[in-house]
């Protein structure tokens, strides 16, 4: 689409800091707030919101804003034309893409994006100030920007699936806190999630496991078959609705560990070749894939192909943790691959496996993107390190000069507890702290030069769903902790978490009118 630029003329008020007691609480924290001197703005169900040129993707953008504050308040703007009052869209190039300004003053409000994302992040905040003040809106003046370029959320829906419309309503959040990635955790040992056409066993039989264990994997199971997968159908549907919200699917297919639903599906996968189930427990398993036979990377590049064709995404995610190689030790095909390729050691021979793949994949235009295991042995200069053990494994990446997205599980985990008193104030979950307060801390520059710095494209949280059953569970362990993250990606050169706290007891007034089921702990008191 051509660039549309509507130019709006300035506002003739002047403009002061705002009060921190009763300033406006938008979320993640802007670059810039001043109060205007004057009259703000008041809407009602006569106000329309003018899309100059009739252009279409800013009208998109106006379509789903409108959506929101009908939902959300019961009033329905129009969109139009030109129209000197109500609510007047832009868009000005020499904004950066994700920039926006944003004015409310003499009876009208301009939002203006450097690109139609821009603009759509610039009606968030709007959103979230009709939230705070309702249809009579204060003079204000706000030009923001994100410091991240990559902010994202990983959603694991193998260990328990989630519906569409859930999924839907994930990617709703996530636009909500100005984030424009989504992970999709699709394949495990507990699950493949994802349409193959070339491999209909993989859903047939590896999507369903027979129960699942009870509490932290005793020897209970609750005997109820569970399963599920999304078709390729529906997989274009939810990449088109998050395309809509500026954000992208990035989806995760496990390689060379956490393989046992495809090898229960295809037992020639493995190297045994024989005995392999879906999971019914939680943990890392022996089982991966054969890295000695040519028909294991046959099936990757398949899986991959069809992969690619549903997700536009520049990154394919393809795991590379917890893959334990004791069944590589003993395959004669794998030894053999070792001695053919002068590799040292098992932990080159999964190198070998990820540069084969990466070499597959940037053939047809795409990147890789591993979790930090796939450092050992060695990795090409070009794949994206996604670093989960701690930092310290992005920090010796990007000092390496790969490109990095920090996800450490010390501050990013929000499947870990919440408070000091998980037995007594929370659900069942797999352990560790991490309040809002810690994700809130979180730098993504610690120990790195400028010139290392560079080497960060941003931060991301994760959300692994082996004690999380039910979406709104997961809703429960996200918010509000995905919004001090949000914070941290979108302003993490302006953070202060005691006027974040103060914006907080504002944005959950969002959460309820939006009906998410976000943790209390926060805001009573029982966790930071």
């Amino acid at each position: 689409m051509k660039n549309v630029f509507f130019a709006v003329m300035a506002l003739a008020v002047s403009f002061t800091e705002p009060r921190a007691a009763d300033s406006p609480a938008i979320v993640p924290m802007p670059q810039h707030i001043a109060y205007a001197t004057g009259e703000g703005a008041v809407l009602s169900a006569g106000s329309r919101i003018a899309v100059p040129g009739g252009a279409k993707a800013l009208r998109s953008v106006a379509e789903l804003f409108v959506r929101d504050i009908c939902r959300e308040h019961g009033l329905r703007l129009k969109v139009s034309g030109i129209s000197e009052s109500g609510i007047v869209l832009g868009i000005d190039p020499a904004l950066r893409a994700e920039a926006y300004s944003l004015d409310i003053g003499q009876g009208r409000v301009a939002v203006t994006g450097g690109s139609p994302s821009g603009l759509f992040y610039g009606l968030q905040s709007l959103r979230q100030l009709i939230s705070q003040y309702g249809m009579r809106l204060p003079a204000v003046h706000v030009e923001d920007e994100p410091c991240f370029a990559y902010r994202g959320a990983m959603l694991d829906c193998c260990r328990h699936f989630f519906t569409v419309d859930e999924i839907k309503t994930f990617i709703d959040i996530l636009a909500l806190h100005k984030l424009n990635r989504f992970h999709w955790h699709l394949t495990d040992d507990q699950g493949w999630r994802i349409e193959i056409r070339h491999y209909p066993e993989l859903t047939k039989v590896g999507s369903r496991r027979a129960e699942t264990v009870l509490g932290r994997n005793t020897n209970i199971y609750d005997g109820i078959p569970s399963g599920g997968y999304y078709t390729q159908r529906q997989i274009r549907d939810v990449v088109a609705y998050a395309a809509e919200r500026f954000i992208t699917v990035i989806p995760e297919i496990e390689m060379p560990g956490h393989a046992s639903a495809a090898l229960a599906a295809y037992p020639w996968l493995g190297c045994a070749g024989e005995g392999y189930m879906v999971r019914t427990r939680w943990g890392v398993f022996p089982e991966v894939y054969c890295a000695g036979k040519d028909s294991t990377f046959e099936f990757m590049e398949n899986v991959l192909a069809e992969v690619c064709e549903l997700f536009p995404s520049e990154y394919i995610h393809i795991g590379g943790d917890e893959c334990p190689k004791q069944s590589w030790t003993s395959c004669p095909a794998c030894q053999q691959r070792i001695r053919n390729e002068r590799l040292e050691h098992e932990n080159e021979l999964q190198s070998y496996f990820v540069h084969r793949i990466e070499k597959w994949l940037n053939a047809r235009g795409r990147n890789l993107i591993g979790w930090d295991e796939i450092l050992e042995g060695g990795i090409s200069k070009t794949a994206t390190i996604m670093s989960w053990r701690g930092a310290d494994s992005g920090v010796a990446a990007a000092k390496a000069g790969n490109q990095v997205i920090m996800t450490p599980n010390t501050h990013c985990y929000l499947d870990y507890f919440q408070t000091q008193e998980p037995e007594r104030l929370e659900p069942l979950g797999i352990g560790g702290y991490v309040p809002v307060r810690k994700v809130y801390s979180f730098d993504p520059y610690d120990r790195l030069s400028s010139a290392e710095q560079s080497c960060i494209q941003g931060v991301q949280g994760n959300i692994w769903t082996e004690y999380i059953a039910s979406f709104a569970h997961a809703q429960h362990m996200a918010l509000p902790r995905l919004a001090a993250l949000a914070e941290v990606g979108w302003a993490c050169d302006r953070r202060d978490f005691g006027d974040f706290t103060r914006r907080m007891t504002v944005f959950r007034k969002l959460y309820d009118k939006c009906g998410y089921r976000y943790a209390s702990y926060f805001f009573d008191g029982t966790g930071e």
